[in-house]
């Protein structure tokens, strides 16, 4: 039986600022356009972390069962170091998007927009099937897709609209460096396990591009959200504050760059999940201001 500390392992805390920062920037754009509400920030903030947690043990229930987590460089997982039952794992994933259905469900009574209703149904489906069924999409090159879709697109211009209850071009533009950012959290982990993913049939899309172009995409995972963020300086002047995260960008960019592999890039990983944290609370505070 798992301890406490290894399902907290198992759910994979240095990848919550991807659900974290989204909700942060959301908000930030909602105090620009006047209308933030705090409690409704602190519901989405809860539903995306559930959702984040949920994806992590459903990714560790379906890849355990599959045997492609057996011969791992990265960090333990449930199943597939046998310290967790399959259907514990599964039934942890299940809780946790029960758990953030049911707050996401406050939120579409809260705002009277029942079509969010299929926007927290395509997230749930779509946290299940990247390595879930018999056709995952995490197995064929369309992750970095995915988080892009609702790790950007979604979860800010979402938190953004149950606050303001309208669609914002500031939360759109914003949601941009945020998905990049997100998206750098899975190359650099799927960078780290091209070996034995592509032996196991786990074609990521760092399998597909191979070792050298994924370093490339990284880089510019990195880097292409400070541009981003420049570009609002006109509408938002404060967004500049982004740029004061901007060395932790070096350190990582550096080692990928240079060629780390393995338990290194585990560091790298811990690195872009600070990065994240850092920019998005400097972009979430120059949009509010």
């Amino acid at each position: 039986m798992a301890t406490p500390a290894e399902w907290f392992a198992g759910a994979r805390p240095r990848t919550l600022p991807a659900a974290v920062v989204p909700v942060a920037v959301g908000t930030g754009a909602a105090v620009y356009e006047g209308g933030a509400i705090w409690w409704r920030a602190l519901l989405a903030l809860f539903v995306a972390l559930a959702l984040q947690v949920g994806v992590n043990y459903a990714n560790d229930y379906s890849d355990g069962v599959k045997g492609t987590d057996r011969d791992r460089v990265g960090p333990m997982r449930l199943v597939g170091s046998g310290v967790a039952a399959p259907r514990d794992v599964l039934a942890a994933a299940l809780g946790c998007f029960l758990a953030a259905a049911v707050a996401g469900l406050v939120l579409v009574v809260a705002t009277g927009a029942w079509w969010l209703l299929l926007v927290g149904l395509a997230a749930i489906l779509a946290a299940w099937f990247y390595t879930g069924g018999s056709r995952p999409y995490g197995y064929r090159a369309l992750g970095e897709v995915s988080v892009f879709v609702f790790f950007g697109l979604v979860a800010v211009v979402g938190t953004t609209y149950v606050q303001v209850e309208r669609l914002s071009w500031v939360a759109v533009a914003a949601a941009v460096p945020v998905g990049l950012l997100a998206c750098a959290l899975l190359v650099v982990n799927n960078l780290r396990d091209i070996a034995t993913d592509g032996t196991s049939g786990k074609r990521t899309l760092a399998v597909v591009l191979g070792d050298t172009r994924t370093r490339l995409l990284y880089s510019a995972a990195l880097i292409l959200p400070f541009a981003v963020a420049i570009a609002l300086v006109p509408w938002r002047p404060f967004a500049a504050l982004t740029l004061l995260a901007l060395p932790l960008a070096l350190p990582p960019v550096r080692a990928v760059r240079s060629g780390a592999v393995g338990p290194a890039l585990i560091a790298t990983l811990q690195q872009t999940g600070r990065l994240q944290l850092v920019f998005g609370a400097l972009f979430a505070l120059g949009l509010a201001l």
